[in-house]
């Protein structure tokens, strides 16, 4: 009982936050209100922390603590000594590729071969899907070039590593899921850098010989290191098991962090509207990449898997090819909004479809349409 009532008393607390942080800005205080909304996120991350049906939003509620602290105190977040913290961002994406190959082997792949109609439907949709949204949305939004661009690059990217947990708690087919993340991540270097020419080269200056070699450095060559580490020591470094996705959660924060700060100006002026498109580019992702499943009639578990698939996608990625096109502070804000949004809409997507397992369905036929 004793730590029930920590959790307990630590809710409310948050909400005694929220009451004074909403109480600051309906007296137009709002440069007052900074320390008690960043107070709110982090005992709101505590206290959910306590129950099962919340534990999942724990680590996003603290992205939003940080980026928070990064809107209200940019200064700490933009260089140390003279040091541009903005420089660690492609060090970190490559710990974070090289922690995703560390969970990887070539079994991974095999997939292809099991399941092809549905790694073939999954990674295309991925990469047809969510780049004609993100081109239409940038069309349609009235922002400034660069950062429209960036709707456009997070929908060019291929899916994270929290797509397959999410399709996990989701019950969707795992197999499938990471099937497909690990042959959309391996086609990043070939599709991403031709998507954004051909889309996004009308809002911003694409180099794609240079995105193409940034997105080898970044996530092909770390993540083959980690496939060989994997091997290598199979079963011999369950340490390695345990930090790396630690070192991720952290390298994922402090990437936005840096971003939000980088762009602090730009949000001020026009975060709103940018959350509403991203908003409206993941959720429509989730739907388009569910209703694609229907159409070639696969299973509910494959079509919860091609909603997952189709709308997440791996900001951190995203996030490293602004930097390196020198304009992390207006086509990287996109990107460095959609990761939380995709964790918050993910989780919750999650346990609406876990409180609903999938009917068993009779099997599919022998013959495959498609592929026979």
């Amino acid at each position: 009982m004793k730590k029930l009532s920590f959790y307990t008393i630590t809710l409310a607390l948050s909400l005694l936050c929220l009451l004074a942080v909403v109480l600051f800005l309906a007296t137009a205080h709002i440069e007052k209100a900074g320390p008690l909304c960043i107070a709110f996120f982090i005992t709101l991350a505590i206290g959910c922390r306590g129950y099962a049906h919340l534990k999942g939003f724990a680590y996003t509620i603290t992205i939003f603590a940080a980026v928070t602290t990064a809107l209200y105190y940019p200064f700490y977040f933009l260089q140390w000594n003279g040091f541009k913290l903005s420089t660690l961002i492609t060090p970190l994406i490559q710990l974070i590729m090289f922690g995703m190959g560390t969970s990887m082997g070539l079994k991974d792949f095999a997939g292809v071969i099991r399941t092809p109609k549905g790694v073939f439907i999954g990674v295309f949709s991925h990469f047809i899907i969510m780049p004609l949204i993100g081109f239409t949305l940038a069309k349609l939004s009235g922002l400034p070039p660069e950062i429209a661009a960036g709707i456009i690059l997070i929908g060019c990217s291929p899916n994270g590593m929290a797509s397959n947990v999410i399709s996990y708690l989701a019950k969707a087919n795992l197999a499938l899921s990471i099937t497909i993340t690990a042959v959309s991540t391996m086609l990043a270097p070939f599709v991403t850098p031709f998507l954004m020419k051909g889309l996004a080269g009308a809002f911003v200056k694409i180099n794609a010989l240079n995105m193409m070699w940034d997105i080898f450095k970044m996530v092909i060559i770390p993540i083959g290191a980690g496939i060989l580490v994997n091997k290598l020591l199979s079963g011999r470094a369950k340490w390695l098991d345990k930090v790396m996705p630690l070192v991720s959660m952290f390298g994922i924060a402090f990437i936005i962090v840096i971003i939000t700060a980088a762009g602090r100006d730009s949000l001020l002026t026009i975060g709103p509207l940018l959350v509403l498109f991203v908003l409206i580019h993941n959720l429509s992702g989730y739907t388009l990449g569910y209703w694609t499943g229907r159409l070639f009639k696969m299973d509910e578990r494959d079509c919860r898997t091609m909603a997952i698939e189709v709308g997440m996608q791996n900001g951190g990625l995203a996030s490293g090819l602004a930097k390196e096109m020198g304009k992390m502070a207006t086509v990287g804000l996109a990107p460095a909004i959609f990761g939380p949004l995709m964790n918050v809409t993910g989780s919750i997507l999650a346990s609406w479809w876990h409180r609903k397992p999938p009917r068993e369905e009779p099997p599919a036929p022998t013959a495959d349409p498609i592929f026979s």
